[in-house]
């Protein structure tokens, strides 16, 4: 059926030269011959029909799943940056705390007070305005956290005796 449509011409001329051929001995002579409606049966019409929707539907989800890849890809690349920028800025944050630190530090080291000294206020410090930032921070109406003026030694004594052992560690 598809060549019928197409060879529509062709069909024509044939159709042209046989009733020539059989009107000619009449004296007719026929100059053109058209073929203008090629009407095929019913269940031809509905089958042709759904092959062209089956195809239509086909170039859509075809389409319709290059879109949804475009946008899966698009999404993990801004999730990428995304990471890397919070990557890079707490890599930036950190290098400022120790720069903070190494600036307090030195401040302390010009009025008199050693270095061991200096880190033992630094962090004593650091654990009063985290418990003071919990305080306002939380929802809770109760927190149970060790607070005596020993905390601050301990936990100065426990980072020294890690960086003494990671030291060692690194040596080794």
């Amino acid at each position: 059926l598809d060549d019928v449509f197409e060879r529509k011409d062709d069909i024509a001329i044939a159709v042209k030269r046989e009733l020539n051929e059989a009107m000619e001995e009449y004296g007719y002579d026929i100059i053109k011959t058209l073929v203008t409606d090629i009407d095929p049966d019913v269940q031809v019409k509905a089958a042709m029909n759904r092959i062209n929707a089956s195809e239509r539907e086909k170039v859509a989800a075809e389409y319709e799943a290059e879109a949804e890849r475009i946008k899966i890809v698009a999404k993990a690349r801004a999730e990428a940056e995304s990471k890397r920028l919070q990557g890079q800025g707490i890599a930036d944050q950190r290098r400022e705390i120790a720069r903070g630190l190494e600036e307090s530090v030195d401040v302390l080291n010009n009025v008199g007070i050693n270095s061991q000294e200096a880190s033992a206020l630094i962090v004593v410090t650091q654990h009063y305005d985290t418990l003071q930032s919990l305080g306002e921070e939380t929802q809770s109406n109760l927190i149970l956290l060790p607070n005596s003026p020993q905390t601050g030694s301990d936990m100065l004594n426990n980072m020294i005796a890690s960086f003494t052992a990671s030291n060692q560690i690194g040596e080794a």
